[in-house]
Protein backbone atom coordinates (compact mmCIF):
# COMPACT_ATOMS: atom_id res chain seq x y z
CA UNK A 1 0.00 0.00 0.00
CA UNK A 2 1.19 3.58 -0.39
CA UNK A 3 1.93 5.59 2.35
CA UNK A 4 -1.16 7.94 3.45
CA UNK A 5 -3.55 5.49 1.57
CA UNK A 6 -5.33 2.55 1.83
CA UNK A 7 -7.48 0.29 -0.30
CA UNK A 8 -10.72 0.72 1.42
CA UNK A 9 -9.94 4.84 1.42
CA UNK A 10 -9.29 4.70 -2.50
CA UNK A 11 -12.05 2.61 -2.81
CA UNK A 12 -14.86 5.03 -0.87
CA UNK A 13 -12.90 8.40 -3.35
CA UNK A 14 -12.94 6.13 -6.11
CA UNK A 15 -16.88 4.95 -5.45
CA UNK A 16 -17.93 8.60 -4.58
CA UNK A 17 -16.53 10.33 -7.90
CA UNK A 18 -18.54 10.60 -10.53
CA UNK A 19 -17.37 8.39 -12.81
CA UNK A 20 -18.72 6.29 -17.20
CA UNK A 21 -19.13 3.10 -18.05
CA UNK A 22 -18.13 2.66 -21.69
CA UNK A 23 -18.00 -0.79 -22.41
CA UNK A 24 -20.67 -3.59 -20.73
CA UNK A 25 -22.65 -5.81 -22.26
CA UNK A 26 -26.23 -6.09 -20.86
CA UNK A 27 -26.16 -9.84 -21.64
CA UNK A 28 -22.82 -9.99 -19.37
CA UNK A 29 -24.36 -7.65 -16.31
CA UNK A 30 -27.76 -9.07 -15.00
CA UNK A 31 -28.50 -9.88 -11.49
CA UNK A 32 -28.41 -13.34 -10.59
CA UNK A 33 -31.22 -13.55 -8.58
CA UNK A 34 -33.40 -11.70 -11.61
CA UNK A 35 -32.04 -14.78 -13.94
CA UNK A 36 -33.54 -17.25 -11.59
CA UNK A 37 -36.74 -15.31 -11.14
CA UNK A 38 -37.14 -15.06 -15.13
CA UNK A 39 -36.05 -18.55 -15.35
CA UNK A 40 -38.73 -19.71 -13.39
CA UNK A 41 -41.34 -17.45 -15.15
CA UNK A 42 -40.74 -18.61 -18.31
CA UNK A 43 -40.20 -21.88 -17.44
CA UNK A 44 -36.47 -21.93 -18.61
CA UNK A 45 -33.86 -24.37 -17.29
CA UNK A 46 -30.94 -23.16 -15.66
CA UNK A 47 -27.43 -25.17 -14.50
CA UNK A 48 -28.90 -24.38 -10.99
CA UNK A 49 -31.60 -22.33 -9.99
CA UNK A 50 -30.23 -21.25 -6.36
CA UNK A 51 -29.22 -17.78 -6.87
CA UNK A 52 -26.06 -17.95 -5.28
CA UNK A 53 -24.71 -21.03 -6.99
CA UNK A 54 -25.59 -19.80 -10.18
CA UNK A 55 -23.62 -16.63 -9.46
CA UNK A 56 -20.75 -18.76 -8.77
CA UNK A 57 -20.89 -20.62 -11.66
CA UNK A 58 -21.52 -17.38 -13.99
CA UNK A 59 -18.34 -15.49 -12.45
CA UNK A 60 -15.39 -16.77 -14.69
CA UNK A 61 -12.31 -18.02 -13.14
CA UNK A 62 -11.10 -20.53 -14.83
CA UNK A 63 -11.73 -19.30 -18.63
CA UNK A 64 -8.77 -20.90 -21.10
CA UNK A 65 -9.30 -18.41 -23.58
CA UNK A 66 -12.02 -15.68 -24.61
CA UNK A 67 -14.25 -18.45 -26.12
CA UNK A 68 -14.12 -20.26 -22.90
CA UNK A 69 -15.22 -17.15 -21.39
CA UNK A 70 -18.01 -16.26 -24.11
CA UNK A 71 -19.57 -19.69 -23.25
CA UNK A 72 -21.64 -18.47 -20.21
CA UNK A 73 -23.81 -16.35 -22.49
CA UNK A 74 -26.01 -19.08 -23.66
CA UNK A 75 -27.17 -18.81 -20.06
CA UNK A 76 -28.08 -15.40 -19.75
CA UNK A 77 -29.75 -14.91 -22.97
CA UNK A 78 -32.12 -17.97 -22.10
CA UNK A 79 -34.04 -15.39 -20.02
CA UNK A 80 -33.85 -12.62 -22.41
CA UNK A 81 -35.75 -13.81 -25.08
CA UNK A 82 -38.58 -11.56 -23.86
CA UNK A 83 -39.98 -7.31 -23.91
CA UNK A 84 -40.45 -7.46 -20.00
CA UNK A 85 -36.92 -9.65 -19.20
CA UNK A 86 -35.12 -6.61 -21.53
CA UNK A 87 -36.59 -4.16 -19.88
CA UNK A 88 -35.96 -5.39 -16.61
CA UNK A 89 -32.42 -6.23 -16.96
CA UNK A 90 -31.50 -2.89 -18.12
CA UNK A 91 -33.31 -1.00 -16.30
CA UNK A 92 -31.84 -3.15 -13.36
CA UNK A 93 -28.84 -2.53 -14.92
CA UNK A 94 -28.51 1.57 -15.04
CA UNK A 95 -29.64 1.12 -10.85
CA UNK A 96 -26.67 -0.50 -9.87
CA UNK A 97 -24.34 1.54 -12.47
CA UNK A 98 -25.80 4.61 -10.26
CA UNK A 99 -25.31 3.38 -7.00
CA UNK A 100 -21.51 3.83 -8.32
CA UNK A 101 -22.49 7.14 -8.94
CA UNK A 102 -22.30 6.45 -12.85
CA UNK A 103 -23.27 9.81 -15.12
CA UNK A 104 -23.16 7.95 -18.09
CA UNK A 105 -23.28 4.61 -19.39
CA UNK A 106 -23.17 2.71 -23.22
CA UNK A 107 -24.48 -0.55 -23.27
CA UNK A 108 -23.95 -2.87 -25.96
CA UNK A 109 -25.52 -6.08 -26.90
CA UNK A 110 -26.94 -7.70 -30.26
CA UNK A 111 -30.40 -7.42 -30.83
CA UNK A 112 -30.44 -10.21 -33.24
CA UNK A 113 -29.51 -12.89 -30.66
CA UNK A 114 -32.95 -11.36 -28.07
CA UNK A 115 -34.86 -13.07 -31.49
CA UNK A 116 -34.98 -16.75 -30.75
CA UNK A 117 -38.87 -16.36 -29.54
CA UNK A 118 -39.88 -14.96 -32.36
CA UNK A 119 -39.30 -11.35 -30.68
CA UNK A 120 -39.14 -8.77 -33.86
CA UNK A 121 -36.15 -6.95 -34.08
CA UNK A 122 -37.11 -3.38 -32.78
CA UNK A 123 -38.63 -4.56 -29.94
CA UNK A 124 -35.45 -5.91 -28.70
CA UNK A 125 -34.07 -2.19 -29.03
CA UNK A 126 -37.89 -0.55 -27.74
CA UNK A 127 -37.63 -2.52 -24.89
CA UNK A 128 -34.26 -2.08 -23.04
CA UNK A 129 -34.85 1.69 -24.00
CA UNK A 130 -38.13 1.66 -22.09
CA UNK A 131 -35.85 0.41 -18.95
CA UNK A 132 -33.31 2.84 -19.73
CA UNK A 133 -35.54 5.62 -19.39
CA UNK A 134 -37.65 4.94 -16.37
CA UNK A 135 -33.77 4.43 -14.60
CA UNK A 136 -32.88 7.74 -15.85
CA UNK A 137 -36.61 9.32 -14.67
CA UNK A 138 -35.46 7.49 -11.15
CA UNK A 139 -31.75 7.77 -10.67
CA UNK A 140 -30.80 10.44 -12.82
CA UNK A 141 -28.40 7.85 -14.91
CA UNK A 142 -28.14 8.57 -18.66
CA UNK A 143 -27.25 5.95 -20.70
CA UNK A 144 -27.56 5.15 -24.76
CA UNK A 145 -27.37 1.79 -26.98
CA UNK A 146 -24.54 0.43 -28.85
CA UNK A 147 -25.50 -2.16 -31.69
CA UNK A 148 -23.31 -5.05 -31.99
CA UNK A 149 -22.88 -7.36 -34.77
CA UNK A 150 -21.15 -10.76 -34.40
CA UNK A 151 -18.06 -11.76 -35.99
CA UNK A 152 -18.90 -15.28 -36.67
CA UNK A 153 -21.89 -14.78 -38.11
CA UNK A 154 -23.08 -13.82 -41.86
CA UNK A 155 -22.07 -10.14 -43.02
CA UNK A 156 -25.38 -10.04 -44.33
CA UNK A 157 -26.57 -9.87 -40.52
CA UNK A 158 -24.22 -7.48 -39.49
CA UNK A 159 -25.47 -5.27 -42.37
CA UNK A 160 -29.06 -5.97 -40.87
CA UNK A 161 -28.03 -4.68 -37.80
CA UNK A 162 -26.42 -1.69 -39.30
CA UNK A 163 -29.60 -0.60 -40.66
CA UNK A 164 -31.69 -0.81 -36.93
CA UNK A 165 -28.95 0.99 -36.21
CA UNK A 166 -29.27 3.69 -38.57
CA UNK A 167 -33.07 3.24 -37.79
CA UNK A 168 -32.33 4.24 -34.02
CA UNK A 169 -30.60 7.39 -34.52
CA UNK A 170 -31.32 10.65 -32.39
CA UNK A 171 -33.69 7.54 -30.37
CA UNK A 172 -31.23 6.21 -28.22
CA UNK A 173 -28.74 4.01 -29.76
CA UNK A 174 -25.81 6.26 -30.57
CA UNK A 175 -22.98 3.54 -32.16
CA UNK A 176 -22.29 0.33 -33.82
CA UNK A 177 -19.76 -2.29 -32.62
CA UNK A 178 -18.50 -5.96 -33.53
CA UNK A 179 -18.12 -8.52 -30.73
CA UNK A 180 -17.73 -12.02 -30.49
CA UNK A 181 -14.80 -14.65 -30.38
CA UNK A 182 -11.93 -13.26 -32.51
CA UNK A 183 -9.56 -15.42 -34.12
CA UNK A 184 -10.61 -16.58 -37.48
CA UNK A 185 -13.09 -14.34 -37.85
CA UNK A 186 -11.81 -10.88 -39.24
CA UNK A 187 -13.40 -7.66 -38.84
CA UNK A 188 -12.96 -6.52 -42.66
CA UNK A 189 -15.89 -9.39 -43.46
CA UNK A 190 -17.74 -6.88 -42.15
CA UNK A 191 -16.59 -3.57 -43.47
CA UNK A 192 -19.91 -3.03 -45.35
CA UNK A 193 -21.69 -2.63 -42.30
CA UNK A 194 -19.17 -0.19 -40.94
CA UNK A 195 -19.79 2.11 -43.78
CA UNK A 196 -23.24 2.19 -43.76
CA UNK A 197 -23.24 3.20 -39.92
CA UNK A 198 -20.30 5.38 -40.65
CA UNK A 199 -22.37 7.15 -44.05
CA UNK A 200 -25.03 7.84 -41.53
CA UNK A 201 -22.93 9.81 -39.04
CA UNK A 202 -22.98 7.66 -36.25
CA UNK A 203 -20.17 5.95 -34.11
CA UNK A 204 -18.44 3.00 -34.75
CA UNK A 205 -16.54 0.91 -31.77
CA UNK A 206 -14.79 -2.44 -31.93
CA UNK A 207 -13.76 -5.30 -29.89
CA UNK A 208 -10.38 -6.02 -31.48
CA UNK A 209 -6.85 -6.84 -30.33
CA UNK A 210 -8.38 -8.69 -27.49
CA UNK A 211 -8.16 -12.62 -28.22
CA UNK A 212 -5.87 -11.41 -31.52
CA UNK A 213 -2.89 -9.50 -32.61
CA UNK A 214 -2.50 -5.55 -33.47
CA UNK A 215 -3.68 -6.82 -36.86
CA UNK A 216 -7.03 -6.86 -35.60
CA UNK A 217 -6.92 -3.69 -34.27
CA UNK A 218 -5.46 -2.57 -37.53
CA UNK A 219 -8.26 -3.76 -39.31
CA UNK A 220 -10.92 -2.27 -37.10
CA UNK A 221 -9.73 0.97 -37.82
CA UNK A 222 -8.51 1.60 -41.49
CA UNK A 223 -11.16 -1.39 -42.74
CA UNK A 224 -14.08 -0.58 -40.84
CA UNK A 225 -13.30 2.89 -39.20
CA UNK A 226 -13.72 2.81 -35.66
CA UNK A 227 -13.55 5.43 -33.84
CA UNK A 228 -12.80 4.07 -30.27
CA UNK A 229 -10.95 0.05 -29.85
CA UNK A 230 -13.08 -2.32 -27.12
CA UNK A 231 -10.02 -4.02 -25.15
CA UNK A 232 -6.75 -3.27 -27.72
CA UNK A 233 -4.95 -4.72 -25.20
CA UNK A 234 -2.00 -6.43 -27.63
CA UNK A 235 -1.88 -2.81 -29.28
CA UNK A 236 1.45 -2.28 -27.44
CA UNK A 237 2.82 -5.29 -29.83
CA UNK A 238 2.60 -2.78 -32.77
CA UNK A 239 4.62 0.29 -32.25
CA UNK A 240 3.66 2.30 -35.39
CA UNK A 241 -0.29 1.17 -34.89
CA UNK A 242 0.17 2.18 -31.59
CA UNK A 243 1.76 5.63 -32.39
CA UNK A 244 -1.06 6.26 -34.98
CA UNK A 245 -3.66 5.84 -32.42
CA UNK A 246 -2.06 8.03 -29.84
CA UNK A 247 -2.01 10.59 -32.58
CA UNK A 248 -5.42 10.35 -33.71
CA UNK A 249 -6.82 10.28 -29.72
CA UNK A 250 -8.58 6.82 -30.87
CA UNK A 251 -9.66 5.92 -27.40
CA UNK A 252 -9.48 2.62 -26.14
CA UNK A 253 -11.73 0.86 -23.62
CA UNK A 254 -9.84 -1.22 -21.16
CA UNK A 255 -11.52 -4.04 -19.02
CA UNK A 256 -8.79 -5.21 -16.55
CA UNK A 257 -10.38 -8.07 -14.96
CA UNK A 258 -11.87 -9.57 -17.97
CA UNK A 259 -8.64 -9.64 -19.73
CA UNK A 260 -7.03 -11.22 -17.08
CA UNK A 261 -9.87 -14.09 -16.87
CA UNK A 262 -9.67 -14.44 -20.76
CA UNK A 263 -5.69 -14.99 -20.20
CA UNK A 264 -5.71 -11.73 -22.61
CA UNK A 265 -2.73 -10.85 -19.78
CA UNK A 266 -1.30 -13.45 -17.68
CA UNK A 267 -2.32 -10.68 -14.57
CA UNK A 268 -3.20 -7.64 -13.24
CA UNK A 269 0.99 -6.06 -13.12
CA UNK A 270 1.31 -6.74 -16.79
CA UNK A 271 -1.37 -5.00 -18.24
CA UNK A 272 -0.18 -2.43 -20.88
CA UNK A 273 -2.80 -0.07 -19.78
CA UNK A 274 -0.36 1.49 -17.48
CA UNK A 275 2.03 2.27 -20.83
CA UNK A 276 -0.71 3.40 -23.08
CA UNK A 277 -1.39 6.02 -20.19
CA UNK A 278 2.65 6.92 -19.54
CA UNK A 279 2.50 7.39 -23.46
CA UNK A 280 -0.41 10.07 -23.24
CA UNK A 281 -3.10 7.45 -24.88
CA UNK A 282 -6.79 8.00 -24.57
CA UNK A 283 -7.61 4.55 -21.79
CA UNK A 284 -10.77 4.81 -19.65
CA UNK A 285 -11.67 1.70 -17.25
CA UNK A 286 -15.14 -0.40 -17.65
CA UNK A 287 -16.54 -3.60 -16.54
CA UNK A 288 -17.03 -5.54 -20.31
CA UNK A 289 -19.35 -7.74 -17.85
CA UNK A 290 -20.34 -7.05 -14.72
CA UNK A 291 -21.80 -10.60 -13.68
CA UNK A 292 -19.01 -13.07 -15.54
CA UNK A 293 -16.29 -10.64 -14.08
CA UNK A 294 -17.89 -10.03 -10.88
CA UNK A 295 -17.02 -6.30 -11.31
CA UNK A 296 -17.95 -2.80 -11.12
CA UNK A 297 -16.20 0.34 -12.35
CA UNK A 298 -15.39 1.39 -8.76
CA UNK A 299 -13.02 -1.51 -9.01
CA UNK A 300 -11.78 -2.22 -11.99
CA UNK A 301 -9.71 1.70 -10.48
CA UNK A 302 -9.04 0.26 -7.67
CA UNK A 303 -7.50 -2.57 -9.57
CA UNK A 304 -5.30 -0.06 -11.63
CA UNK A 305 -4.14 1.80 -8.21
CA UNK A 306 -3.62 -1.39 -6.56
CA UNK A 307 -1.47 -3.42 -9.32
CA UNK A 308 -0.56 -0.79 -11.51
CA UNK A 309 0.35 2.11 -9.61
CA UNK A 310 -2.17 4.79 -10.85
CA UNK A 311 -2.62 7.75 -8.72
CA UNK A 312 -6.04 9.26 -8.16
CA UNK A 313 -4.60 12.14 -10.26
CA UNK A 314 -4.25 9.98 -12.62
CA UNK A 315 -7.30 8.21 -11.88
CA UNK A 316 -9.11 11.27 -12.16
CA UNK A 317 -7.25 11.85 -15.42
CA UNK A 318 -8.87 8.06 -17.01
CA UNK A 319 -12.28 9.10 -15.86
CA UNK A 320 -12.54 12.59 -17.81
CA UNK A 321 -10.98 10.48 -21.08
CA UNK A 322 -13.94 8.41 -20.65
CA UNK A 323 -16.40 11.16 -20.50
CA UNK A 324 -14.45 12.69 -23.59
CA UNK A 325 -14.94 9.74 -25.06
CA UNK A 326 -18.79 9.39 -25.12
CA UNK A 327 -20.58 8.85 -28.33
CA UNK A 328 -22.43 12.30 -27.06
CA UNK A 329 -22.47 15.13 -28.97
CA UNK A 330 -19.73 17.66 -28.31
CA UNK A 331 -21.64 19.89 -27.14
CA UNK A 332 -22.93 17.32 -24.36
CA UNK A 333 -20.08 16.01 -23.61
CA UNK A 334 -18.57 19.20 -22.36
CA UNK A 335 -21.82 20.20 -20.27
CA UNK A 336 -20.88 16.53 -18.36
CA UNK A 337 -17.40 17.31 -18.00
CA UNK A 338 -18.33 20.97 -16.46
CA UNK A 339 -21.23 19.29 -13.96
CA UNK A 340 -18.54 16.14 -12.67
CA UNK A 341 -14.97 18.38 -12.87
CA UNK A 342 -15.77 19.19 -9.28
CA UNK A 343 -16.47 15.49 -8.03
CA UNK A 344 -13.10 14.24 -10.29
CA UNK A 345 -10.81 17.26 -8.70
CA UNK A 346 -11.90 16.31 -5.13
CA UNK A 347 -11.07 12.49 -6.30
CA UNK A 348 -7.46 13.94 -7.78
CA UNK A 349 -7.49 15.76 -4.03
CA UNK A 350 -7.73 12.47 -2.02
CA UNK A 351 -4.48 11.71 -2.90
Amino acid sequence: MRRGLNENDVRAAIHAAPKTELHVHLDGSPRAATIVELANQYDVELPTHDVDALGDYLLVRDAGNLEDYLARFGVTLSVMQRPAALERIAYELCEDAASENIRYMEIRYSPILHTEAGLPLPETVDAPLRGMKRAQEEFGIRSNLIVCGIRNMDPDVSRDLADLTIAYKDRGVVAFDLAGAEYNYPAKKHKNAFYRVRNANIGATIHAGEAYGPESIHQAIHYCGAQRIGHGTRLFEDEDLMTYVNDFRIPLEICLTSNVQTRAVSDFESHPVREYFDRGLVVSLHTDNRLMSGTTVTEEYVRAWKHLGFTLVEIAEMIRHGFRSAFLHQEEKQALLADVEPGLARLAQAS
